[in-house]
């Protein structure tokens, strides 16, 4: 079992919607221009996690992959208003 690093977020093994609230919790207690990486096995995680970010004003910087773990590398964007 991998084990994440510290800025990592580990969402091996989890199905959506999982990683990408995992994701959420952990860019809230982001400041804009700080970067986090998610750890994920979830197919489904190739379209939630850029469209998350997209409607959140976050930013995928690099997407990678490691055999079945997909590696986001996102920045924190502005909080949203409202």
């Amino acid at each position: 079992m991998t084990k994440a690093a510290p800025g990592e977020i580990d969402a091996i093994g989890l199905l959506c919607p999982l990683p990408v609230l995992k994701l959420q919790k952990a860019l809230r207690a982001l400041k804009p221009g700080q970067q986090v990486t998610l750890l994920a096995t979830d197919p489904a995680s190739r379209i939630d996690v850029p469209h998350f970010c997209a409607q959140s004003g976050h930013r995928v910087i690099e997407t990678s992959q490691d055999n079945e773990t997909l590696i986001y590398l996102v920045e924190c964007g502005q909080p949203s208003k409202g």
